[in-house]
């Protein structure tokens, strides 16, 4: 009886979300705001998480700036969650209007080059990968959800254009690289706290965070070029942008690469704090000897 109500339940929810790919976005918006405040004053463990990070992030701001700042990032973040409704289910056209891609000439490989894509956990990083999956097949890693109904939708919506390939974390690198070879670009999210296993601490914002190496060790064993796309929430939709490749990267080892990733993500959050993913305990992984540093 229990799995029927979880069944029943499940697919409720993806009906109503389902619905709400018709209505217009600013309705969509409003009520995604209204989410975002609800789970503002009732989602106290992961405002309390949020909290922690913005104050080790953002030591000099003052308690007011971050209060702000955190209502803030609970807003975008719900309007997020029910912009997903667009980007499984809206036509491809109204995608192509609500969500605007530049520096899609980084990806082209007149030179031949493997392409790795670095996306950083910004609100809008489901739309960035929309974006260029709707011009090119992509590589990109997920992680599977507990729930099979939700995780079927996920899928499906992650599938929807130019048939990318999907791998699961458990599944490990080589899948990608072999994507790679075959001139797909890797769309990559590195930036979470996965654990020791794979990690380095390195500093992000000041704090030493425990840091997966994948970006330099792919471009060290591929020669890839890696582009960031950096995924901006407007009132009208989203701006993706693909920046220029780094330029001379790799460099003289990995804990430099890896360092200076998070030194470029933390100037790409600097421009809108509000809108990268907070909710997560970043700095979960300490160094030996280091007390934690978010509460039980």
């Amino acid at each position: 009886m229990s799995n029927f109500f979880s069944a029943f339940f499940s697919y409720a929810g993806v009906g109503a979300l389902w619905f709400l790919h018709w209505l217009p976005l600013p309705l969509l918006r409003f009520l995604g705001r209204i989410l975002g405040l609800l789970l503002f004053c009732f989602a106290r463990k992961r405002r309390q998480i949020a909290c922690i990070n913005l104050r080790l992030c953002f030591p000099d701001w003052s308690e007011g700036k971050r209060a702000r700042v955190l209502r803030r990032h609970f807003i975008v973040f719900a309007q997020s969650l029910l912009d997903r409704s667009l980007l499984w289910w809206a036509s491809r056209e109204r995608l192509e209007r609500l969500i605007h891609l530049k520096g899609a000439e980084h990806l082209q490989r007149g030179d031949d080059c493997p392409t790795l894509i670095l996306a950083p956990h910004f609100v809008g990083l489901d739309a960035g990968g929309i974006a260029i999956a709707l011009g090119t097949s992509v590589v990109s890693v997920y992680s599977s959800q507990k729930n099979p109904v939700f995780n079927a939708v996920f899928m499906a919506g992650r599938m929807r254009f130019n048939t990318p390939v999907l791998l699961s974390r458990q599944e490990g690198m080589r899948r990608a690289l072999k994507g790679m070879k075959q001139g797909l670009p890797f769309y990559y999210l590195p930036d979470m706290d996965f654990g020791r296993k794979e990690s380095i601490f390195v500093p992000f914002f000041g704090v030493s965070a425990a840091t997966i190496t994948g970006v330099s060790r792919l471009a060290r064993i591929t020669g890839a070029k890696v582009v960031p796309s950096i995924a901006r929430m407007t009132a009208k939709g989203y701006d993706i942008e693909l920046m220029p490749p780094w330029d001379d990267f790799p460099g003289k080892s990995v804990e430099d690469d890896t360092a200076f990733m998070n030194q470029y993500i933390a100037r790409q959050v600097e421009t809108m704090p509000e809108q990268y993913y907070w909710l997560h305990k970043r700095f979960k992984t300490r160094p030996p000897g280091e007390a934690k540093i978010y509460p039980s």
